[in-house]
């Protein structure tokens, strides 16, 4: 379903936008392009006064995977928010042990504090961390709104399968230019 508001208290959350992950291969958009969309979405959330959440993923929680983990420590740096969206002292940083943005973090603590009702999702990787985070904002009551064209996957076929089959059990799409459009109208 094609966004239809954007609430007065509307919260933009970004996950994982950090050097080491905007890097790396990605479909149907580069890392690249997520964070210049991301850097418009967030620009326009702080023209309006409205909170901007950077998520960022650091050492991962332990347990077994089918798919093992590189070994050795990763490099310096890796867990760092890209400076693009980095520096802007009324951003609110998370910093999340696993995919999503909530569970063992404060983030909903954060949002209720500002009466936040709904919140405008994008970031890497669609299908695993925006996806995570999408469930459990649902979970947790909010009104849930994702970028399409601002979020980006290591696999076109998981892409397409949470923005075709899962967001829509979820909330709301849109694109960058349709959330900054309704969010002027919101904000006039």
């Amino acid at each position: 379903m094609p966004v239809t508001t954007i609430d007065t208290t509307t919260a933009l959350v970004l996950i994982d936008l950090q050097n080491a992950i905007v890097v790396r291969p990605a479909t149907p958009y580069t890392g690249a392009e997520v964070v210049a969309r991301a850097v418009e979405l967030a620009d326009a959330f702080r023209d309006h006064s409205a909170p901007v959440v950077l998520v960022r993923v650091t050492a991962a929680a332990p347990g077994r995977t089918e798919i093992p983990r590189p070994p050795g420590p990763l490099p310096a740096g890796w867990d760092v928010i890209v400076d693009d969206l980095a520096g802007h002292p009324g951003d609110i940083t998370v910093t999340k042990r696993s995919w999503g943005a909530f569970y063992g973090t404060d983030l909903d603590l954060q949002l209720r504090r500002r009466g936040v009702t709904q919140v405008v999702l994008a970031g890497i990787a669609t299908s695993i961390g925006v996806e995570s985070t999408a469930r459990a904002a649902y979970e947790h009551g909010y009104n849930v709104t994702l970028v399409t064209d601002a979020m980006t996957d290591l696999n076109v076929q998981a892409h397409r399968n949470s923005v075709e089959r899962i967001f829509p059990l979820l909330g709301e799409s849109a694109t960058t230019a349709e959330v900054i459009d309704l969010l002027a109208k919101t904000r006039a």
